[in-house]
């Protein structure tokens, strides 16, 4: 963004009044275009809602700053980006999208905006209980993960406008690097990823959506079969956890997981679908290897009965579905009561992976990161894993900036959630 001399002046001596010191970030921005509203009686009552609040403000938040708008932007593979602009120049990232729903997320975010043009930015927690409450039907994936973006981004203004990481504004660090992990589906892929300084792998059951409700003992034997030639390839200074996906029958996951315990697993992740809490804290009764779940739970108030049933003692809290940075810090306390370790998912985008590293450096229980890209092609500085740690960014907001150039070949995509049915008789079947 340019900005002429005299308009920086005046920014500076705004943010020095504000927070009385700091380092200014900026972002770029697309040259995207942005379509004149027109406000309805319902948002004219809104406005004038916003004056009133905004006259009951402690002084600093009565100076200007202001958010001015913000543009979502669908980027290959799958993802979707969100910038929030400001009227001091500063702009927040943020990853909200549901997988296979990039549009229908896009929307929601575009249903947020009137909410939030106009106001302070630096009132996250306040924006974030505005948004969810207001709606009156609370939760769910596609408000939450609008949520989750837009709260990432409030985050990664404060940051920066503050000019500290957000780990600082929850409390400072806990640990100097993060522990991350890598896919593997094979060896070669373990070999690859060990070259690269990976230390923590994660895989899937083979073949597992073709299991069908009771699977032949000699699915059972190939899996367990190709998770054991994994782990040896891992070697005993190594971590491999296994990932049903859901997508496994109870009766199938209590078989398989008593046969993988002799290869002890890294964690067994979502060994059935979340939707029965019951049946998956029986199975955490059954075995000694650590049961992961998450992916699919919204906010604390999803995660409580995961924790007070014994489900599982991993969680992994998906930031860009759960309802973002500070609510994942909620959740993260809420385990730490339980003895639950945090591994955040992320099969997304290294906005995501930003998020997960800034909440990773302030917790306590924090255990290991998903990660699927680390920002090449994406990201100006993107993250180096050594010696399978990813070492705390140092700087503002999310520590991260945007390659505009390169992002421009990657703009847009039309991904959608595959069709998978059960080859012997059609039938559907989780993925």
């Amino acid at each position: 963004m340019v900005v002429n001399e005299n308009s920086a002046s005046s920014r500076r001596a705004f943010l020095r009044k504000a927070f009385a010191s700091f380092a200014l970030g900026t972002t770029g921005a697309f040259a995207l275009p942005v379509f004149p509203r027109t406000h309805t009686s319902g948002e004219a009552e809104s406005m004038d809602s916003k004056r009133e609040q905004d006259e009951k403000m402690p002084d600093r938040y009565k100076d200007k700053f202001r958010i001015t708008k913000l543009v979502t932007f669908k980027v290959k593979p799958r993802w979707l980006f969100l910038k929030i602009y400001t009227d001091q120049g500063i702009v927040g990232l943020g990853e909200p999208v549901v997988e296979g729903r990039a549009d229908t997320v896009a929307e929601a975010v575009r249903e947020i905006e009137p909410h939030l043009v106009g106001k302070d930015p630096r009132r996250v927690i306040h924006h974030w209980q505005a948004i969810y409450r207001h709606t009156f039907y609370r939760g769910g994936p596609i408000l939450t993960s609008a949520l989750s973006g837009v709260e990432q981004a409030l985050w990664d203004i404060k940051g920066k406008a503050l000019g500290v990481p957000v780990y600082e504004l929850l409390g400072g660090p806990t640990r100097h690097r993060v522990r991350v992990y890598a896919h593997a589906r094979s060896i070669e892929d373990i070999k690859k990823a060990k070259s690269s300084g990976y230390t923590a792998f994660k895989t899937g059951v083979l073949n597992a959506t073709q299991s069908g409700v009771v699977a032949p003992p000699g699915f059972i034997e190939k899996a367990v079969e190709r998770f054991a030639m994994l782990r040896e390839a891992t070697g005993d200074d190594a971590d491999i956890g296994i990932d049903f996906h859901g997508a496994i029958s109870p009766q199938n996951a209590a078989l398989l997981i008593k046969d993988l315990e002799p290869y002890k697993p890294f964690f067994i992740e979502e060994p059935v679908n979340c939707q029965n809490v019951d049946v998956m804290a029986r199975l955490a009764r059954k075995t000694h290897i650590p049961i992961a779940t998450g992916e699919r739970i919204f906010t604390k108030w999803g995660f409580r009965e995961i924790l007070e049933k014994g489900a599982a003692s991993i969680l992994q809290p998906d930031l860009c579905h759960a309802g973002g940075i500070f609510e994942t810090r909620l959740i993260a306390g809420m385990a730490e009561a339980y003895y639950a370790a945090i591994a955040p998912h992320n099969p997304l985008g290294p906005i995501s992976l930003a998020c997960g590293i800034q909440l990773a450096a302030s917790i306590p229980n924090f255990l290991c990161q998903e990660q699927v890209s680390l920002g090449e092609g994406y990201l100006k500085r993107p993250f180096e894993v050594v010696d399978g740690h990813i070492p705390i960014p140092e700087g503002p907001g999310l520590g991260i900036e945007l390659d505009e150039e390169a992002l421009a070949g990657k703009l847009g995509h039309d991904w959608n959630n595959p069709e998978v049915y059960l080859d012997s008789d059609g039938s559907v079947v989780d993925w």
